[in-house]
């Protein structure tokens, strides 16, 4: 982690002086593929703390609080909303048990697809699009070089230190900005994501 975090200081002057202001602890992973794009799933549009209540509800569904493909199918949707998901959401999670079903996923090595690649195959479910397939792509699998420019929190962000307007070239100045972060951008981003919420909690 030490030669990551030089490398983005000397690229960096900006972004340096936020990884001075943050501490960013080692990620977690689960290694769990499947359960974690459930638990992305749950979490779009939602702050953080909403996400983990309705996923730990969630979860009390299912013996042993693990929603194996086969018990997610078996259950009708209005269950599902019981625990505070959307209808749609509800189909969304559904549609990744098919998918894991269909395409037999269960001990799939995900090395094998590169991040653009791995964006794509999972992109057919419908429900999961590119920021979900990022989010597995930093958390899970732990990519050191996945850029989600389309996050609100990394947006924010990058306006308030890079000085960006939200307009029509937003997105354009912030894939410009986070070449200099190659080829660590995962970690430019956490750390954008740590800092903006060190931002909100001291006002």
């Amino acid at each position: 982690m030490q030669e990551v975090l030089v490398h983005l200081v000397h690229r960096d002057a900006k972004l340096a002086q936020v990884l001075a202001a943050v501490t960013l602890p080692a990620p977690e992973p689960t290694g769990d593929l499947y359960y974690d794009l459930l638990d992305s799933i749950v979490s779009q549009q939602l702050s953080t703390k909403a996400a983990a209540v309705i996923f730990q509800r969630f979860l009390t569904l299912f013996p042993g609080e693990y929603p194996h493909p086969q018990q997610l199918l078996a259950l009708d949707i209005e269950t599902l909303r019981s625990v505070g998901l959307s209808k749609s959401k509800a189909h969304y999670m559904q549609n990744v048990a098919e998918f894991w079903l269909k395409e037999n996923l269960e001990n799939k090595n995900w090395d094998e697809y590169d991040d653009d690649a791995l964006v794509d195959y999972l992109s057919q479910i419908k429900g999961v699009g590119r920021w979900t397939v990022e989010m597995i792509l930093i958390f899970t699998l732990q990519r050191p070089d996945v850029f989600p420019v389309d996050d609100l929190g990394v947006q924010q962000g990058m306006m308030l230190v890079y000085g960006l307007e939200k307009d029509r070239n937003l997105r354009k100045r912030m894939i410009e900005i986070a070449e200099n972060w190659r080829p660590y951008r995962t970690t430019a981003s956490r750390a954008m994501w740590r800092w903006k919420n060190q931002q909100k909690n001291s006002n």
